[in-house]
């Protein structure tokens, strides 16, 4: 058995996104307008991190979460938040993620795909457009998701 013959094919090749990346900005942008708005803030927090074995934890928690005394506000604490992992390939500019656990459990057995560059220290993600069920009245929309290397 040779070392190639045991190790993920990801790890053969070279993998510009494998460590931890550091949030700097999430936005949304509106396709109509190319308007944008911070759903979480102007200064969310949040992880990716990007496993050599081809795993991804990804958390995004808004800016000022402050604990719930109530079960609606325990209950309202959810659309704070983005958290998935998974195991992930990369194809071209894309990568894919097949969620096995996530805060919104509709996204299990799902895959999710994102675009994405690296530009020197910067990780620049973007999601595909779509008609997001948080603000349907907006119309298509996309998230950029803005991360640094740590």
């Amino acid at each position: 058995m040779t070392a190639s013959s045991i190790q993920p094919q990801q790890t053969l090749q070279s993998n510009p996104v494998q460590g931890v990346w550091s949030l700097v900005s999430y936005v949304v942008e509106v396709q109509e307008n190319s308007e944008t708005f911070a759903p979480m803030g102007d200064h969310p927090t949040g992880y990716v991190i990007f496993t050599a074995e081809g795993r991804l934890s990804f958390t995004l928690s808004a800016q000022g979460r402050q604990p719930g005394s109530t079960a609606e506000e325990r209950s309202d604490l959810l659309n704070s938040m983005i958290a998935y992992t998974g195991s992930y390939r990369l194809e071209g500019d894309r990568w894919i993620t097949q969620v096995d656990v996530a805060w919104n459990p509709s996204w299990v057995g799902t895959e999710q795909t994102r675009f994405y560059r690296v530009e020197n220290d910067q990780l620049i993600v973007s999601t595909p457009w779509r008609v997001m069920p948080n603000w349907p009245e907006k119309g298509m929309t996309r998230s950029i998701v803005r991360f640094q290397r740590c």
